[in-house]
């Protein structure tokens, strides 16, 4: 994330900004809510005096909305912002902006903590370099890329053959190999239970060395979801790009569901967590994104989690795209690590 100009006066203004990358996108979905104003450039259908003509004629024009709803359309690569149009060519009707990578934007709101650290996370994350996991087995490799909401999959390569065929079993990894070589990354995972990983390894370190000198080994129990989790839990990329906030999340909700299947120092649901915020018992609120969107309309969960933070206890907003987020979305959206027991 760029951002271009900041105005901001008692957490109130104007920020103009770039998105850089899809995790860009993603992050506005949760910065822009209903009741923003937002400016973007669009195109807008014009009049044209020759009643003739049965083509559609467009400009470019800058046009600011109040917001009404945001849609994040991540295999699309974009975000869909609906609202009111109060300033444009036409300050009247409904307008849609779709907002791509590289597409500017100004954003006017009311900023809270939360939002703008999220921000400037944002920013500092983009300057992170781009990781690929390959977790890989006999015959089967499944891909992914790390996300700031998760890890997205990208590839999967399969292929049958029985023990001994070294040739086949050469013709797979060169499979594999070619569609790595065609992704755009810094680091590289590769990931898996057995002796494939450290074969395959070898292999890229003879044919690209490029590649191998990017790579580090990694072992896990399982491959594709399974595997990107384990490789996450361990904190093996932590080598590689410092402290990932994945990682946190995949170790502290393990951690919680630990404590629930023992029934020990945790609440979840609004009810117990609103209860062991009053004995000031919370250590960790865990909070699915989801969640805290259909709140907000609600009650004023904001300044909860305000008070949490006033009370010395860690906040964690999940994603609700990657497993972590799905569990606690699960069990109410709303979880939380205790200092005590409370009755």
């Amino acid at each position: 994330m760029q951002i271009i100009e900041e105005n901001i006066q008692n957490s109130e203004g104007e920020i103009k900004l770039i998105p850089e990358t899809i995790e860009d996108l993603w992050h506005l979905r949760f910065l822009i809510e209903k009741g923003d104003k937002v400016f973007s450039i669009t195109k807008r259908t014009t009049q044209s005096d020759d009643k003739l003509r049965s083509d559609k004629e467009f400009m470019i024009v800058r046009v600011g909305i109040e917001v009404e709803k945001v849609e994040f359309h991540k295999f699309a690569n974009r975000l869909r912002i609906i609202g009111k149009i109060f300033a444009g060519i036409e300050a009247s009707g409904f307008h849609t902006l779709n907002i791509t990578v590289g597409r500017e934007l100004s954003i006017i709101k009311k900023w809270r903590k939360e939002q703008l650290e999220r921000l400037k996370e944002a920013v500092e994350n983009s300057k992170r370099p781009e990781i690929v996991i390959l977790t890989i087995e006999e015959g089967e490799a499944i891909a992914g890329v790390l996300r700031q909401w998760g890890i997205e999959e990208i590839f999967e390569e399969s292929r049958s053959y029985s023990k001994g065929y070294s040739s086949e079993r050469e013709e797979f990894f060169s499979e594999v190999l070619e569609k790595i070589k065609n992704l755009n990354f810094r680091f590289l995972v590769i990931a898996g239970s057995g002796f494939a990983k450290k074969d395959f390894y070898n292999f890229i370190s003879s044919k690209n060395p490029e590649i191998a000198r990017k790579a580090v080994i990694v072992d896990t129990a399982g491959i594709g979801k399974r595997g990107f989790i384990e490789v996450l839990k361990r904190r093996e990329i932590d080598k590689l790009i410092g402290q990932l906030r994945l990682a946190e999340e995949a170790e502290m909700v393990d951690l919680f569901l630990k404590r629930v299947s023992k029934g020990e120092r945790v609440a979840y649901g609004i009810e117990d967590v609103k209860k062991a915020h009053e004995y000031g018992a919370i250590e960790t609120l865990l909070v699915s994104d989801d969640y805290l969107l259909r709140e907000r309309e609600k009650w004023d969960i904001d300044g909860f989690i305000e008070s949490v933070r006033t009370m010395g206890g860690k906040v964690i907003i999940l994603s609700s795209e990657f497993e972590p987020g799905e569990i606690i979305s699960k069990l109410g959206g709303i979880g939380a690590l205790l200092r005590f027991e409370i009755k």
